[in-house]
């Protein structure tokens, strides 16, 4: 069921300029798929959606072709050269960066799809990140370390 979702989503968005998950969740209705607005969002994040403006100036859902190797490279780029340092408190995480550089890190971030990530929000040079647990939190705090090395 969610295979044929998540590809009944990369066909909506092919056809139709959808800029609201509950306009998503509305066209899945239509389909037949009933999903709860939170099912939307997880498939919108798993399929790795993002949102651009279309040609008539309406922000629409595409997808970033997660698979495209030099944009990955360029955003692990991105992500490697703004961050000075990575330490955590319970579950969760703080990186700081480069002084204006934390937005950009964090979109970076995000398109990397830690597992265990709840949520993120960057200021200007710091992001913070919170984990499901104090355990993955230390996990993702190891790895962003040996990331800057």
């Amino acid at each position: 069921m969610k295979k044929a979702r998540m590809a009944k989503i990369l066909e909506l968005i092919e056809k139709f300029d959808i800029d609201t998950q509950e306009e998503m969740q509305q066209r899945l209705s239509d389909c037949g798929f009933e999903v709860t607005q939170a099912t939307v969002s997880r498939d919108i994040k798993e399929l790795k959606l993002t949102k651009v403006i279309s040609e008539s100036g309406k922000h629409k859902y595409i997808s970033s072709f997660s698979g495209d190797k030099d944009k990955q490279d360029r955003l692990d780029a991105i992500f490697k050269s703004s961050i000075i340092s990575a330490d955590y408190a319970l579950n969760t995480v703080v990186i700081k960066c480069g002084s204006g550089m934390a937005q950009a890190a964090c979109a970076a971030f995000d398109a990397m799809n830690f597992d265990d990530v709840l949520g993120t929000i960057a200021g200007d040079d710091t992001i913070f990140v919170l984990m499901r647990t104090e355990n993955s939190a230390s996990k993702l705090t190891k790895n962003l370390i040996k990331l800057m090395n």
